[in-house]
């Protein structure tokens, strides 16, 4: 017998052995409630149908109360051919694990909600209470507020988006006020070759006010913006690409202007309340039949004679000239609005999933971590915290 010849391979070597895999992050699946508005006037809707099909495709679960979309014109028919299941009781979508709102939580509502629920809404701080607060810490509940959410660059996006539809909003609404068939003397905002331009003046310098001065450009009138910050001014001048006349504000320079426009918009705002800027001497040399839409009304406006008033009846007069001072200007437009939420919440929606859920999501979000003002009942926010006298604790100390 010839001599046995080793291999140099050894037989537990040729059996295909098990190969570890990279495990990739897994996919978390959400369990969305998006509750009918019942705030005021309130119309819209946080996520369009659209959105609603583009999320159930990668696996999440909608419960919508019916209902919910008939302000922005989207049907229960839309909703639930995107995939979405149309509640009949209200419970059962404040029952879901996150749930969407345009306006706060009112205090029946956050009764509705289960322990340790995520809420995403508007915080609008200004009008709230410490019984709101507490009411969400009782039932340990994480809140992200989207009025609170920045960007990358810095930039509330949400809140930029509302503010752009207020400013375009504005102009329309004072032509419309301004034609015979409201109470105006017949002008049309614009200009018209032979008839002088209808004047605009403007308070304040930033997106509000930039997006009244292009609406109102783009017509042809003439606009005057006074803002006491020049480097503001400078960049409104920047962003229009157009020189315009601009101001700071300085009382017997905004009193000439005043005098002789024929719509003065105001979108100033100030830490805790909107300065008055307007005092009711000043209205009362306005032109009769002048419209003011003040803007900043939510947060006390800028007009000494402003009053709040409502989608329902948005107008009153005072010293003949006629007061526009509606707080929620783009819920006029909620279809229009609501697309805007809906684009950016999309988003965030999206990347909590692929990031495994909303506890993976905000240890890295940055963007989440500054809307967040509540983590399991835990308060965050160290302006909501002084602003009502509230305990607080820092985000970053939760989670190391």
């Amino acid at each position: 017998m010839g001599k046995k010849i080793s291999s140099p391979f050894s037989t537990a070597e040729l059996i295909p052995q098990a190969e570890t895999l990279e495990i990739t992050k897994r996919k978390s699946e959400l369990v969305i409630g998006i509750p009918k508005e019942t705030h005021f006037h309130e119309k819209r809707v946080c996520l369009t149908p659209d959105a609603v099909a583009a999320l159930t495709a990668q696996g999440h679960k909608f419960v919508i109360e019916t209902g919910a979309g008939e302000g922005s014109n989207f049907s229960d028919k839309e909703y639930s051919e995107a995939g979405a299941k149309i509640a009949y009781d209200v419970k059962e979508a404040f029952g879901c694990h996150m749930i969407l709102k345009v306006e706060p939580a009112s205090l029946d509502e956050i009764k509705l909600i289960n322990p340790q629920s995520i809420l995403f809404s508007a915080l609008q701080l200004k009008t709230q209470t410490k019984k709101y607060f507490e009411a969400l810490a009782s039932k340990r509940i994480t809140a992200i507020a989207f009025d609170f959410i920045r960007d990358d660059q810095g930039i509330f996006s949400i809140v930029k988006s509302l503010s752009e539809i207020a400013g375009t909003a504005s102009i329309l609404i004072a032509g419309e006020i301004m034609s015979n068939n409201n109470e105006g003397h017949g002008l049309l905002l614009g200009n018209i070759g032979g008839v002088p331009p209808t004047e605009v003046v403007i308070l304040g310098a930033g997106t509000v006010s930039e997006f009244a001065a292009r609406s109102a450009m783009g017509l042809g009138a003439s606009v005057k913006v006074f803002d006491n910050s020049i480097t503001k001014l400078r960049s409104l001048q920047h962003r229009l690409g157009h020189p315009i006349y601009t101001s700071t504000i300085q009382p017997k320079t905004l009193q000439k202007a005043l005098m002789r426009c024929d719509v003065a918009i105001g979108a100033v705002r100030g830490k805790s309340r909107s300065p008055v800027l307007v005092t009711e001497e000043m209205v009362m040399r306005m032109k009769n039949g002048a419209v003011i839409i003040d803007v900043s009304i939510d947060c006390g406006g800028n007009f000494e004679t402003s009053e709040l008033t409502t989608h329902k009846k948005p107008t009153f007069q005072k010293h003949g000239v006629i007061h526009y001072c509606v707080p929620n200007i783009p819920s006029r437009y909620s279809r229009t609005a609501s697309v805007s939420i809906s684009n950016n919440f999309t988003p965030y929606l999206m990347n909590i999933a692929e990031d495994g859920g909303f506890e993976n999501a905000v240890r890295f979000d940055k963007s989440l971590q500054k809307g967040m003002y509540f983590y399991h009942g835990i308060l965050t926010n160290k302006t909501v915290a002084d602003w009502f006298n509230l305990p607080f604790r820092d985000i970053n100390l939760l989670f190391l």
